[in-house]
């Protein structure tokens, strides 16, 4: 039955709520933020294995270490699975991968400097432990079993459901890390060319941030492996989205889609509830069989939203999914080229112009080779991704400068692109430098990476 106690969240009745939800995500320019999110492996650095969640050398002790920093804990099930700080969290990934998710800023220097204060944090707590942490898209050494599962209950409901929809969604939870900037959008057409932007160039980013060519401790035949287990996930809430090039795209097109997805949970009372496989069309009716004869919630439509992955997610604002988590450098540099393109009007118009040709059927061929090929993508007018990539960092860098937020030293924002320029100009990706790193220094040995590639 439904929850009428004093106080309770109402339940949603309309579509047009569900609608309203994401709309509400508009705002003028004056209150556009910038959020980071990014993830990283911890690991002992005796062994190199993965941390448990308990034990000297665990999560739990991590997440007890930083609390000194004055970060609050977040608990579940009487376990700390998360803490929390001035608009900022740290969470955590299924396999115990270390997530910082930023507080909303003003520019890319708060950002930058947000990502500095956190690595110099974790570092200190876990140099005490004798625990290092990584950067990179995929671990290069472990197994699936041999990585501890972090106490979370929705990771166990999710954990459960993978293998029934994909061969790879349980390395996806286990095994890969991103990098992820969200962005605002002023309004809904605003946000229509934004979303179309940002799909468009999402297969770029990939191969531009490719950081995971080993798998088990040897060459996996990808630049970017992250990126090809997303295509063997979960075929009901990944991919491209070709409906948000269709002539009706917007806030009620999405929610359809959203609609269409199936439900991973319900949370109540500081439990998930299975309702794996159910459909929320259902649960607003009233015929959720985990919870037959309520009808959900705003925060129960919130929690939905996060159980899609597609290359671009849309919530009250737009993330940008597309990349591999890497070095400090690019951490700074992802949200350095996607504010760059679209927070300014005549660098987004220009974006534009660099990708209005794409066909729904070419940008779905690039997605599917990119993480392969990476740059050497080729393009159907001709050239690859790297002839696409020089103009894109021209466009980002002219935005950045048009913003004009000056850093303690420069005048804009544009400084943070260089690790970027520095990839086109070369035409070598993260991943294939690892590779010649791997077949060179290292020995064909991917030990190296603990120690090369650690915060």
């Amino acid at each position: 039955m439904s929850d009428k106690s004093a106080g309770a969240p109402p339940p949603i009745e309309d579509f047009s709520e569900l609608v309203a939800y994401l709309a509400a995500g508009a705002k003028p320019r004056d209150r556009w933020r910038i959020g980071t999110e990014h993830e990283k492996f911890a690991y002992r650095r005796a062994d190199l294995r993965r941390l448990d969640y308990d034990g000297p050398q665990g999560i739990r002790a991590m997440l007890e270490g930083l609390q000194r920093f004055g970060w609050q804990p977040v608990r579940e099930a009487g376990n700390i699975i998360a803490l929390a700080m001035d608009g900022a969290s740290i969470t955590l990934e299924p396999g115990g991968q270390f997530e910082l998710s930023g507080a909303p800023l003003e520019n890319l220097h708060q950002t930058c400097a947000e990502v500095h204060d956190h690595l110099a944090q974790v570092k200190a707590v876990a140099e005490a432990m004798d625990v290092g942490f990584l950067g990179l898209g995929f671990d290069p050494k472990w197994r699936r079993e041999d990585v501890p599962v972090m106490p979370k209950g929705r990771y166990n409901l999710m954990l459960g459901y993978m293998p029934t929809k994909g061969n790879l969604g349980v390395d996806m939870m286990l095994r890969s890390c991103t990098v992820q900037v969200n962005l605002d959008f002023g309004s809904e057409a605003d946000m229509v060319e934004k979303f179309r932007i940002a799909l468009a160039l999402q297969p770029l980013t990939t191969a531009l941030f490719a950081n995971s060519p080993f798998t088990e401790g040897r060459p996996n035949g990808f630049l970017s492996f992250r990126s090809q287990v997303w295509t063997d996930t979960d075929p009901d809430r990944t991919g491209m989205l070709p409906f948000v090039f269709d002539g009706d795209m917007g806030y009620e097109a999405y929610a359809r889609h959203a609609l269409k997805v199936p439900m991973y949970f319900v949370y109540r009372d500081g439990r998930y509830l299975d309702a794996r496989g159910q459909s929320f069309h259902d649960f607003m009716a009233g015929r959720l069989p985990a919870l037959p004869g309520e009808k959900p919630t705003l925060k129960d439509w919130e929690d939905h939203l996060t159980t899609l992955f597609p290359e671009v997610r849309l919530k009250t604002f737009l993330e940008m999914r597309g990349a591999d988590g890497g070095p400090w450098a690019s951490l700074c540099a992802l949200p350095a080229m996607w504010v760059g393109l679209l927070y300014d009007q005549g660098a987004q118009d220009a974006a534009w112009d660099l990708v209005k040709h794409f066909t729904v059927e070419e940008m779905a061929r690039i997605r599917a080779e990119v993480p392969r090929l990476g740059l050497a993508t080729p393009l159907d007018r001709g050239g690859t991704l790297l002839d696409l990539a020089g103009p894109v960092l021209e466009v980002a860098a002219a935005g950045l400068r048009a913003r004009a937020r000056p850093g303690a030293i420069t005048g804009d924002e544009t400084e943070y692109l260089a690790t970027l320029q520095e990839t086109v100009a070369t035409g070598r990706t993260p991943a294939e430098l690892l590779l010649e790193s791997y077949n060179g220094a290292w020995n064909q040995s991917v030990d190296p990476i603990f120690t090369e590639l650690a915060y």
